[in-house]
């Protein structure tokens, strides 16, 4: 049985990780957050401890690590972003594997340092890159390579998922913290794109603001329009007053449905992770590259054919 302390239990993300150590027969001994909203912890780890400040529980977990039969062997991360390099040196300097959400780190240089650490340390770091997972995901990765075309898929990318008022007072709505709209909610559809579509040739961005951002990708098999939202005004008419969220993801008009499917990928990754297929800091660096650009780029006027659809509402 392996033994797992996590660092950010309140947040929106935690219960996912919470039944994957259960669900691969793991024991949560450990958990950390500074709010104390986490009841949810007694119908998956009644025993575990819980600390609402991080001294406490370094402390407690480093104390366990001084006998082999009480050690830690994962720290799983469910901070926001702007803490995960921090939180992650931490449980590697206790000895610990450690596992963390998408997104890893904001940025190439702090994923070397990392890899420095990994090293001092002799102890892993793997990635929730969970989208990899997604059979229908990778069915078409398999469907890429078997047809070897010479020329390049036409996708077209758009996530919206839709945030009340409270989005833009928490850490996620402030980009020192979140790194912005692409970075939190877009990263993980960024390493799907790499995963299916190869190495990243030409990033371009067309908009950018708090709400939504949008631009052109270009990878070695692909051309890739995106349109990423947390707006609700910014729905289509099918979906909008039903549902919150609207997902799609077209090859050549052709969508490809990958809404159903998320429920166990957590779980699945805990699996890989635990057999020693996980995937590590370099798994994550063409993602991190990608968002790390998006992020620092000018907006350009998009040509007509790389400009997503969804441009034209907002004035372009």
């Amino acid at each position: 049985m392996k033994r797992f302390a996590l660092i950010g239990a309140a947040g929106y993300i935690a219960p996912r990780h919470m039944r994957a150590i259960k669900d691969t027969g793991g024991e949560l001994v450990s958990a950390f957050d500074i709010n104390d909203s986490v009841g949810i912890i007694d119908s998956i780890a009644p025993s575990s401890e819980f600390f609402t400040e991080f001294e406490r529980f370094y402390d407690h977990a480093w104390s366990l690590g001084r006998n082999k039969q009480t050690a830690i062997d994962y720290v799983s991360i469910c901070s926001p972003n702007y803490l995960h390099h921090a939180h992650i040196s931490a449980g590697l300097r206790l000895g610990c594997d450690v596992i963390c959400e998408k997104p890893l780190v904001p940025t190439v240089s702090v994923l070397e340092e990392l890899a420095l650490v990994e090293r001092e340390t002799g102890k892993r770091v793997y990635n929730i890159l969970q989208l990899r997972h997604h059979k229908a995901i990778l069915d078409l990765k398999e469907k890429v390579l078997r047809e070897k075309s010479s020329r390049k898929y036409d996708v077209e990318l758009t996530y919206i998922t839709s945030r009340g008022r409270w989005y833009m007072e928490s850490w996620k709505g402030d980009p020192r913290k979140s790194y912005g709209v692409a970075t939190n909610i877009g990263v993980h559809f960024y390493d799907m794109l790499h995963f299916i579509f190869g190495k990243l040739q030409r990033n371009v961005v067309h908009f950018t603001s708090d709400h939504k951002s949008a631009g052109y990708l270009e990878y070695e098999n692909a051309r890739v329009r995106w349109f990423l939202s947390i707006d609700a005004n910014d729905l289509p008419d099918v979906v909008k007053g039903r549902k919150p969220t609207y997902r799609s993801i077209t090859v050549d008009g052709e969508e490809m449905e990958f809404s159903e499917g998320f429920t166990d990928l957590h779980t699945t990754s805990y699996q890989e992770i635990i057999a020693g297929r996980g995937y590590g800091l370099e798994d994550a660096r063409h993602c991190i590259e990608t968002v790390e650009t998006i992020r620092s780029s000018e907006c350009i006027e998009p040509t007509n054919d790389e400009g997503h659809p969804f441009i034209k509402t907002l004035g372009h």
